[in-house]
């Protein structure tokens, strides 16, 4: 079976994509799908059906800048800490310890090539794998929990470490949650054609240098455990994203820390999902950060 199209975001329109080129999916169905990649996952059946049909076009690829988050609205957006056993040692958890849950607000999503402002003294990067859910999901089995899946992306979790660990009970959610601290793309891979999805090589580089490198075999709650774990609680619906946990590597664990400042470069790699490129720059006002202190 020949793989299926990647499904992209282009300048705020869905769009399949293949090495050889990308077709516009509202132009190409004539109206049946409309151009809005969040749409897609309410008919999502629907839509894989029709998009397995379509044969690759070859046209120039699109400019990577003019890609956006191929979600750029999820309803809810779940986010795991301490998913790795290296992860939770450098930070100093139980690795034994229950999933740490928390949310990054939908309005913190951005493109896999943007520029993040420098809104925290104690910004860092953390690499993750990022589920996509293709159909609503309670109390789902772990055997079942893949085919609830439209695909796999590469995410960006950044957080605000002044923020994220102030007072006595943590901001996690406030803190990973500013303007653009959720890069997630450059498109998803289509669950059924994500060969080793549960052993994907994550990479992330500042400025050139490998700061973290991990299997997702390594987590300590695979996806479909994840998923079940979540969807025992809550409704997944379709459209909404899980992002899976980091591996060890961080800024804050460095000794000394290391924290990102205006001029970095991210780049974030999964193999056989893509690679996204994150530029840090100064905030827009020229000044310190606009928000009260933590």
């Amino acid at each position: 079976m020949k793989p299926g199209p990647r499904l992209a975001n282009v300048s705020g329109r869905a769009t399949l994509l293949w090495d050889e080129g990308c077709r516009d999916v509202a132009t190409l169905s004539k109206g049946r799908f409309g151009p809005n990649p969040q749409d897609l996952f309410e008919n999502w059946e629907e839509f894989l059906a029709w998009a397995g049909d379509i044969e690759p076009v070859y046209t120039p690829l699109p400019d990577e800048r003019l890609f956006g988050p191929p979600t750029p609205r999820p309803g809810q957006v779940f986010a795991i800490g301490l998913n790795y056993r290296n992860h939770a040692s450098e930070a100093g958890y139980d690795t034994k310890a229950l999933p740490q849950v928390f949310t990054k607000f939908p309005s913190s999503l951005t493109g896999p090539y943007a520029e993040v402002q420098v809104l925290s003294p104690r910004l860092d990067w953390e690499i993750e794998l990022v589920v996509v859910m293709a159909k609503s999901a309670r109390r789902v089995k772990e055997d079942d929990a893949w085919s609830y899946t439209a695909g796999l992306m590469v995410g960006q979790d950044l957080s605000a470490r002044d923020v994220q660990l102030a007072g006595s009970s943590p901001q996690w959610s406030l803190g990973k949650s500013f303007e653009g601290f959720a890069p997630v793309g450059p498109y998803i891979t289509l669950t059924a054609d994500c060969a080793n999805r549960d052993d994907l090589v994550l990479d992330c580089e500042l400025n050139g240098v490998c700061v973290q490198r991990a299997r997702s075999s390594e987590m300590i709650w695979s996806v479909p455990e994840l998923i079940s774990r979540l969807s025992s609680v809550c409704e997944l619906r379709p459209g909404d994203l899980i992002f899976t946990g980091t591996p060890a590597g961080v800024g804050n664990r460095m000794q000394p820390p290391r924290y990102l400042t205006p001029g970095d470069r991210v780049v974030s790699s999964i193999g056989g999902l893509g690679s996204m490129v994150t530029e840090f720059v100064a905030p827009k006002n020229g000044g310190d950060r606009d928000v009260p202190e933590w």
